[in-house]
């Protein structure tokens, strides 16, 4: 295994946790993750409901990426980088009405994790077809 392959092993790993851990925050508190994404109005019923079941969805991918077998595994970390692209697309359709400092740093975070999670996904893959 490569050093890169080693770096994504363990990115993948972290953004997996950190997805659990955003998930957990989001069913118990669901205006804390989204207020930096939405602003005030993260307090609204409907924000609340749909940052549970957002959160729902990251618990669900999280878990399942650090519970897989490496071979299964890529599928649950596909799958979490293409929410979190799908995430940074959601913003930029919205980017005018989102507020204007923290709209960055969701972009950016959300972003982050989608390369990430696709960098690792390929070399999960690639760990798998190598095995005997």
């Amino acid at each position: 295994m490569t050093e890169i392959s080693v770096w994504l092993r363990r990115g993948t790993t972290t953004v997996a946790a950190g997805r659990v851990a955003l998930g957990l925050t989001a069913l118990a508190w669901p205006a804390v993750p989204a207020r930096p994404w939405v602003g005030a109005s993260a307090d609204d019923l409907a924000a609340k409901v749909f940052g549970r079941a957002l959160g729902a969805r990251d618990v669900a991918l999280g878990l399942g990426a650090l519970a897989a077998p490496t071979g299964s595994a890529r599928a649950w970390v596909a799958a979490g980088a293409l929410s979190d692209a799908l995430d940074v697309l959601a913003s930029v359709a919205s980017w005018r009405d989102l507020p204007r400092l923290t709209r960055w740093l969701v972009a950016a975070s959300a972003g982050g994790a989608a390369i990430v999670g696709a960098a690792g996904a390929l070399t999960v893959e690639t760990q798998a077809r190598s095995r005997p």
